[in-house]
């Protein structure tokens, strides 16, 4: 045997032992693959930019140790999944409509809850007033954390006439979003028809609906001004504020590291004022929207609000406050929100 041959024999002896006794070497692990499922339009929506702006700081921020795959318009899970893919762990993180899960989690229903928020400014008050901390809590309890505080407000669209006032519902067939607003649209005499926000265009278009209540973004987004006659902007005032954060599954929030956390939880926060801004201009730019589709533009004034909410105490309010647990209790921590 050649001198060679018989050295290369002698160190693949001492390598295999050093296997043996120590274990292979190991191997860089490559970067967290995340992935961030909405329903809402790419591109045009800024529902669907705050989880790019979100993916593309975070990654800058963890020097490409976390990673994001992003699936908008609901090609990944329907809407009504998310939250239970979250909590599961199947899913890391979604921009979320909250009240959508309210069936399994009745408590939510408070986050869609008719004429309750009056403004942004109060909307955006619960992150740290006790109902916000309660809702964080309850949250994590169910498996979620809440990244970005993210509230919208939104208006109706409709077919045949303008809808302004609790009696302008009587008789059509409407879409509330929401358990509860849909309860106070029973009341006024409404129709309730149910379903996700990304499929109101064929509803509306084939009749399903004469009225649908969404966000001003998916107001725009899913081209309402192309099937309906009229539109009530929430550009004065509106009974209809929803939460929709950025969520992260606690599962893989827990695995994080202590510092991964704090960039993610950091960057979440710093999102929240982009979200408020677009929001505000959404408001404004729907009336320029569907004024170019040339359908008829109406706004809420305060005592028209009112009207609304006097429906929504004898409805939604009080279903609330007995059907859910500490429902009374939630409400009443929820209306204690300072308005400035």
């Amino acid at each position: 045997m050649r001198n060679g041959k018989f050295r290369g024999l002698i160190l693949a002896a001492a390598l295999g032992g050093c296997i043996a006794l120590f274990g292979r070497p190991a191997v860089a692990a490559g970067p967290m693959v995340l992935k961030i499922s909405h329903q809402f339009p790419a591109n045009t929506d800024f529902r669907d930019q705050v989880a790019r702006k979100f993916a593309a700081a975070v990654e800058k921020q963890t020097n490409g140790a976390i990673k994001f795959q992003i699936y908008p318009g609901s090609s990944l899970f329907k809407a009504n999944q998310q939250f239970d893919a979250m909590a599961s762990g199947s899913l890391d993180m979604s921009v979320y409509p909250l009240a959508y899960s309210g069936g399994k989690l009745p408590a939510v229903n408070l986050t869609l809850m008719p004429a309750l928020i009056t403004s942004y400014q109060q909307a955006y008050n619960w992150e740290d007033a006790p109902i916000g901390k309660w809702l964080e809590k309850y949250l994590e309890d169910h498996g979620v954390v809440i990244v970005s505080w993210i509230w919208q407000a939104g208006g109706v669209a409709s077919r045949d006439k303008a809808v302004v006032v609790p009696a302008d519902v009587k008789g059509l067939k409407v879409r509330g979003a929401g358990k509860m607003i849909d309860l106070m649209l029973q009341a006024a005499g409404g129709a309730i028809a149910s379903f996700s926000s990304n499929e109101s265009y064929n509803a509306m278009q084939s009749g399903v609906v004469d009225a649908i209540w969404t966000s001003s973004a998916s107001l725009m987004s899913f081209r309402m001004n192309e099937v309906a006659k009229f539109v009530t902007t929430a550009q004065d005032h509106t009974f209809w504020y929803m939460f929709e954060p950025l969520l992260m599954s606690k599962a893989t929030y827990d695995k994080l590291t202590p510092e991964q956390q704090k960039i993610v939880m950091n960057v979440g926060r710093s999102l929240q004022a982009f979200s408020l801004e677009a929001c505000k201009k959404d408001d404004a730019k729907v009336a320029a929207v569907y004024g170019k589709s040339g359908d008829k533009i109406s706004t809420m004034d305060r005592k028209q609000f009112d009207l609304w909410k006097a429906v929504a105490e004898k409805s939604a309010y009080k279903d609330f406050s007995t059907h859910v647990k500490d429902g009374a209790k939630l409400l009443k921590m929820a209306e204690a929100v300072p308005e400035n």
